[in-house]
């Protein structure tokens, strides 16, 4: 029997405008990536749709940029907003040069202006203005490093150097939350306990969307807790006498996401469902609990060197010896920096070449 001549191009690209779907298989990627069962020509066909990577190329990200369109405002605090909006599509523009950080200048060039009505689906926008030369740092593209942080190191480096972050304004978002100036509207949840009277500091939390999060999707969640305290700066502060109000504060954080937390199409999450971890170093020094569904995909954020996972950090506290003020700032903690991080060109950088720390 003779072989099938191979498939010509437009042969294959006729295919796809045949598909007839029957039904949706999975969402993943934080709802970047669609699969769809269907048929083309009555027999069965799969189809995966992923968002193309973004340009590069400054044309086309100008391009990119002026093609936003229904920008809408989900909230504000202090220098951070967030939005959703859509992107309108440029008629006669192929697909994959607009998604292929290859192409040349000279293609931008030549766009048609004119925008079509035909829409792809919604894009988050985070804005950050006005930025920080910190907020560049940690935006941009680095090699990173793994380091050992010790006790030693962190009593006499990165404490003081955390002291002055405080010090510097950069939690002023985070107290406008606490303290009902900002964001009230976007609270999902207010956790309030005052049962050791002689203890002002042990009070519960404030659960809001982290700004990462579309508020759609219930296997995209992310949600952030902030504790009312405000002795804990870090996961370096917890000690063994914080166990109780640890967890107390995972059970009610792990109640509050399955139960007031509102989805798309009316998807529910279950307890087991719930991931709970804490950043070290963590982007600002107050303490806070990440709040992720588990088919949430497992990026940088997420990853070993960035994450300790709550129930772990308790379960090791519980296991330390000592008294109730032994805690995490007594072991060694190892994690990655980026080497444009103040922490690696100041700190852990020059500790690998023999030269002295200055963090100040």
């Amino acid at each position: 029997m003779a072989a099938n001549p191979p498939e010509t191009k437009s042969e294959a690209e006729s295919l796809v405008p045949q598909f007839q779907l029957e039904r949706v298989l999975n969402q993943d990627q934080n709802g970047r990536r669609i699969s769809l069962l269907g048929t083309i020509a009555s027999q069965p066909a799969l189809i995966t749709l992923e968002r193309a990577a973004f340009p590069t190329d400054s044309g086309l990200v100008t391009q990119l940029l002026s093609s936003l369109t229904n920008t809408t405002n989900l909230g504000a605090n202090d220098i951070y907003r967030w939005y959703m909006a859509n992107r309108t599509v440029t008629p006669g523009v192929n697909a994959s040069s607009a998604g292929s950080s290859s192409a040349t200048s000279s293609s931008s060039s030549s766009l048609d202006p004119q925008v079509s009505s035909s829409q792809l689906p919604d894009l988050k926008l985070n804005l950050i203005y006005p930025c920080t030369p910190k907020h560049v740092q940690k935006y941009s593209a680095q090699r990173v490093r793994m380091v050992t942080e010790t006790p030693a190191i962190y009593h006499g480096h990165i404490r003081p150097y955390m002291s002055r972050q405080r010090a510097a304004g950069r939690l002023d978002w985070v107290f406008n939350i606490l303290e009902g100036r900002t964001e009230q509207e976007d609270v999902i949840a207010r956790c309030d306990w005052d049962d050791d009277d002689d203890d002002p500091q042990s009070g519960g939390f404030l659960m809001l969307p982290d700004l990462n999060w579309d508020r759609k999707s219930a296997q995209g969640m992310h949600l952030l807790a902030l504790v009312r305290r405000r002795d804990l700066w870090s996961l370096r502060d917890l000690k063994k006498k914080h166990v109780p109000w640890l967890r107390r504060v995972r059970d009610q954080v792990v109640e509050a996401a399955t139960t007031r937390v509102e989805f798309s199409g009316g998807e529910v999450v279950a307890p087991d469902e719930v991931k709970c971890y804490v950043h070290y170093q963590p982007t600002y020094y107050h303490f806070h609990v990440h709040v992720v569904h588990v088919m949430l995909e497992a990026g940088t954020t997420q990853s070993v060197g960035k994450a300790f996972g709550l129930a772990n950090l308790i379960s090791q506290l519980e296991r330390m010896a000592g008294d109730d003020e032994t805690g995490m700032d007594t072991v060694d903690l190892t994690y990655f920096v980026g080497e444009e991080n103040e922490l690696w060109k100041t700190c852990f950088g020059r500790l690998k070449n023999g030269e002295e720390v200055d963090l100040n």
